[in-house]
Order: C-alpha cells, then structure tokens, then sequence
C-alpha cells in the first residue's frame, strides 16, 4: 500500500506539470526510474519501498533549483515515528541496557536493521 501511495504521489505530480518546458521544448518535470530498494522498520516489522525518481529541471524565482520532495516518504527515513517514540518508553518502563538487546528481538526480530544507532 505504501508503494501504490508513493507512486500515486508521482503520478499525480508529473502531469501538473507537464506544461512546463525548456527553450528546446523538452518537459522539465519528467519521471527517471526508482532510487534503490530500502527498507523503513515499522511496527510490523521491516517493509521494503521503491521510491520514483524524478528529474527536475525547473528553478525557482530566486535561482534555486526546484525538487519533488515526497510528503509520504522523506528522505532518509528509516523506521517511522511509533519506533522511535517507543525506544525512550522501553527506557521509562525500566528496560536496562543489557536487556534492551533481548526486547528488541522480541519486538522486531534478529534482524532489526536500522535500529542499532538507536542502542548505546
């Protein structure tokens, strides 16, 4: 479901500007494929999204170049608010530094990529 949200998103930006072109008469917002696969921990577990690539040619008033920026899927997002938010709660409750490892497993599996930044 993420994926057809994320592909949506584009769908829906690069006709609204499709009217847009360069002196030669080429589109300048057109669609370039997909940035590798990652993966974005969630709260059932890990899931794998493609997000589209797409080219940008147009600048803004002030000579900056204008980006699509996805409000669905930021950049360098790799585990959502709830994980995040539950890691401090694990602490409150009394999770010690030597069982968090244990907890984590258990939430998320052996293979909670992403997470270790998050264990000091």
């Amino acid at each position: 479901m993420l994926q057809a949200a994320i592909e949506a998103e584009v769908a829906e930006y690069i006709p609204a500007n499709q009217d847009e072109r360069d002196l030669s008469g080429h589109r300048l917002v057109v669609r370039n494929g997909h940035h590798p696969e990652r993966s974005i921990q969630t709260g059932i577990g890990a899931i794998t999204v493609k997000k589209p690539k797409v080219n940008d040619k147009r600048v803004d008033k002030f000579g900056e170049c204008i980006h699509f920026q996805s409000s669905i899927l930021p950049p360098y997002l790799k585990r959502t608010k709830s994980i995040e938010d539950l890691v401090p709660w694990l602490y409150l409750r009394g999770i010690s530094t030597g069982d968090f490892p244990h907890a984590r497993e258990a939430l998320f599996g052996k293979n909670a990529s992403g997470l270790s930044s998050l264990i000091a």
